[in-house]
């Protein structure tokens, strides 16, 4: 990529695509529980913050050792505290998107691919620093392009992606989406 296209605004509010790229790259010192805490303890709690602040910190690095560790890191297991596997694929899956809309490129997980995202996104623990409580609460969230579906009440269908990125609060999707529960979704951004 160029410049310029490390440079372009991602889907995440106030981060370039570049610091998603980094904010995705594997720290270093593992996800221990010890480390969290340590971490959570020096930000005082703030989560956000302490994303945010590291995140920008990798962004800061050669754009080839950022690329280096992405494609390094690829196959590696990561066992997150809290959210278990599936906060890590999520987040990735979300990520990829938050970049590559913006620059234009059609690099997606297949349909079948976001399904676990789907699942974890609409269960408990992803209300801890991914989606917030009750997000999802009174949807019916259908996908066009699967066979999955969860929740009752107004409904909200789409794409796979679409319905994933539209849980995550990004609200670039939800011209992607239809029925009632689009405006109820949409209410519900931080």
């Amino acid at each position: 990529m160029s410049d310029e296209q490390w440079q372009t605004p991602s889907l995440c509010a106030g981060w370039t695509v570049r610091e998603v790229c980094a904010h995705l790259v594997p720290p270093s010192t593992g996800h221990s529980i010890l480390r969290l805490v340590w971490d959570v303890a020096r930000f005082r709690g703030d989560l956000a913050r302490m994303v945010d602040v590291t995140t920008r910190k990798q962004a800061r690095r050669p754009t080839a050792e950022l690329v280096t560790d992405l494609r390094d890191n690829a196959a590696v297991e990561l066992r997150a505290p809290v959210v278990g596997p599936y906060g890590p694929l999520t987040d990735t899956a979300i990520h990829l998107r938050d970049a590559a809309r913006p620059l234009g490129l059609d690099v997606s997980p297949a349909p079948v691919d976001w399904l676990p995202v789907l699942g974890f996104l609409v269960a408990r623990s992803a209300e801890r620093g991914f989606v917030g409580t009750g997000r999802t609460a009174g949807l019916r969230l259908v996908s066009t392009d699967s066979a999955w579906s969860w929740g009752t009440g107004e409904l909200v269908r789409g794409t796979s992606e679409a319905l994933a990125m539209g849980i995550a609060g990004r609200c670039v999707v939800y011209p992607e989406l239809e029925g009632d529960g689009v405006s109820l979704l949409r209410g519900r951004d931080r």
